[in-house]
């Protein structure tokens, strides 16, 4: 195997307010939920970058396509780390998630390692951090 991810998927309740919130509260560029003519395909791709995509799929579909059961909530399995060039972009973005809909978790802060983060949780409790890492700098 590769060490490379081309797609981060989230199981979330409903689509549509999983869409409303990615697309319309945080800028994510979308074309909008694709797939609606499969039972149980209906899905929306976000686009990253690096050819990176970020999906949003239901709990309910993805127990299904793996064959497996459906689990309840678990923030705490894994968290999505977003990237800044400063702490002010830390402040906006955090700023600008609540406004959409999260919840703060952790109020941006400094970090013991030397950086700057703060946690928030989508409307389907997926734990979000945006960071100010200067040894991890993104390209935009």
């Amino acid at each position: 195997m590769k060490a490379r991810i081309s797609v981060i998927t989230l199981g979330v309740d409903s689509l549509a307010a999983s869409l409303e919130f990615y697309r319309n509260g945080l800028g994510m560029p979308t074309e909008g939920i694709i797939g609606r003519e499969f039972e149980h395909g209906a899905v929306a791709f976000f686009d990253l970058q690096g050819g990176l995509k970020f999906a949003i799929f239901e709990r309910s579909n993805i127990a299904l396509d793996a064959g497996i059961g459906q689990t309840g909530r678990s923030p705490t399995e894994f968290t999505i780390g977003h990237n800044v060039t400063s702490e002010a972009e830390v402040d906006a973005v955090m700023a600008q998630a609540i406004r959409a809909g999260a919840r703060l978790v952790k109020p941006a802060q400094k970090t013991f390692w030397g950086g700057y983060a703060g946690y928030f949780q989508d409307p389907d409790d997926h734990l979000w951090e945006v960071i100010f890492n200067p040894a991890f700098l993104p390209e935009n």
